[in-house]
């Protein structure tokens, strides 16, 4: 039937009909929009509820909207960092009869913010490098997947804070490309080109509105995807030779791939026919390495730098308790109940919306060693869990669905606090006998 909406959706939120899609998304009400910031794009895009949790909106053309809805489906299921994908609404007609442009609707990533939030006054270097190095790891991931991107930018990417780190999340899929056969050299020297460009453009944005610390270099921050990408691809993919009595050097590279998050499904190994020397070259990487290990032993499912960490605390907690001889799991169990689960419980329940509880056990950890350093001594748990309540985590603004001011642009500064280093000495010991 001719004006009739079409909606697209692998399950259709009865929610979806309530939202004035006979209205242009620019005129929507402030009853159906929630005021988030966002990044900068072509299309018109405006957060709304939905069935209670938020959603993003993107006005487009029926065709594009319901390519992108198709490839965020793709890369779902090929376990890609990406937003989640609702439904494409299409037939969308005016008051007067007009016909209006198609909407994609993804849901908003809790937790998780554009780039331009992710600072308070200014931008530091050091933040900006991460955010860099975040995205040269989503980028790699994309890669090995086949998936070309054609628009790589912060803009178009959405953070979440990872111990320290940022993990980056696609948003914008409307220019990608799958490729089963896997990429070429030059799509994929491609893709790093357009996003060197676009980042070097959109920190010199920060720099010109004086939102960038002084004296940093915006082409230098910029090539940093470069470098950081160069040496993702080349530990993952490269082939490595050595002689045959090395066959050590098999567990060394695996070891290396687990260490920056990755997993190696294949591997293909040749020796020469005098049998003197081996090549090896990894044929199917997976990513989340650490985040597998703690699922699996827990059910806690994290970002990667937060899966490391809380498994080095699960770690040491089996080493201090001496069960280093017990199964793994059965220990995994009783630090998830006796050590994070209290620790996040803990937490008053008007607060839990600052920071994933991941994040907020790897914080705590930080504070409660930077405390032990000032003071010289071990402080219990409990008291430093008190101490980051009351003069960290208060001060924060919610980051499960961070809000920004009607206008759509950050005005005011945003409370947060960057990743502290890791705990140098290694010794953090968690136990929740200590918080008694």
């Amino acid at each position: 039937m001719a004006g009739a909406l079409r909606i697209t959706a692998s399950a259709v939120d009865p929610g979806l009909l309530a939202l004035p899609w006979a209205t242009p998304l620019a005129e929507w009400p402030s009853k159906d929009i929630v005021f988030l910031p966002k990044g900068i794009s072509r299309h018109l895009v405006r957060f709304a509820s939905l069935s209670g949790r938020v959603v993003a909106v993107k006005e487009t053309t029926e065709e594009m909207a319901e390519r992108e809805y198709d490839m965020l489906g793709a890369l779902a299921r090929l376990d890609v960092p990406c937003v989640e994908r609702v439904a494409v609404i299409a037939g969308r007609v005016g008051p007067a009869g007009e016909r209006l442009p198609a909407a994609l609707v993804t849901a908003h990533l809790r937790f998780s913010l554009p780039y331009r939030a992710l600072f308070t006054q200014t931008l530091r270097p050091d933040t900006a490098t991460r955010l860099v190095d975040a995205l040269a790891l989503l980028l790699v991931r994309l890669h090995t997947a086949g998936f070309f991107w054609g628009d790589v930018s912060l803009s178009n990417t959405l953070f979440r804070r990872d111990a320290g780190a940022y993990a980056a999340y696609l948003v914008d899929a409307e220019t990608g490309e799958l490729h089963e056969s896997g990429l070429t050299s030059g799509q994929r020297a491609h893709d790093l080109d357009i996003a060197r460009t676009n980042i070097a453009g959109e920190i010199m944005d920060l720099e010109a509105g004086g939102r960038l610390e002084g004296g940093a270099d915006a082409i230098a921050i910029a090539d940093g995807i470069v470098s950081s990408y160069r040496s993702l691809w080349s530990a993952l993919t490269d082939s490595e030779t050595f002689a045959a009595g090395e066959s050590w050097r098999i567990t060394e590279r695996v070891r290396r791939l687990n260490d920056i998050g990755f997993d190696i499904g294949e591997m293909s190994i040749e020796a020469e026919p005098d049998g003197t020397r081996v090549s090896i070259t990894p044929k199917v990487v997976d990513a989340g390495h650490h985040q597998r290990r703690l699922l699996r032993l827990t059910g806690l499912d994290v970002e990667e730098n937060q899966a490391r960490r809380l498994l080095n605390d699960l770690d040491e907690y089996r080493a201090r308790i001496s069960r280093l001889g017990d199964d793994e799991e059965m220990v995994a169990h009783e630090w998830l109940t006796r050590v994070f689960e209290p620790v996040v419980t803990s937490v008053p329940f008007e607060l839990r919306g600052k920071l994933e509880p991941a994040e907020l056990f790897h914080q705590l950890l930080e504070h409660r060693w930077y405390m032990s350093q000032a003071r010289g001594r071990s402080v219990p748990l409990a008291e430093a869990l008190s101490s980051y309540i009351d003069d960290v985590l208060r001060h924060r603004r919610d980051e499960a669905t961070i809000m920004g001011p009607p206008t759509e642009s950050i005005t005011a500064p945003l409370w947060t606090v960057d990743g502290a280093p890791d705990d140098p000495t290694g010794t953090d010991e968690v136990d929740w006998r200590d918080l008694v």
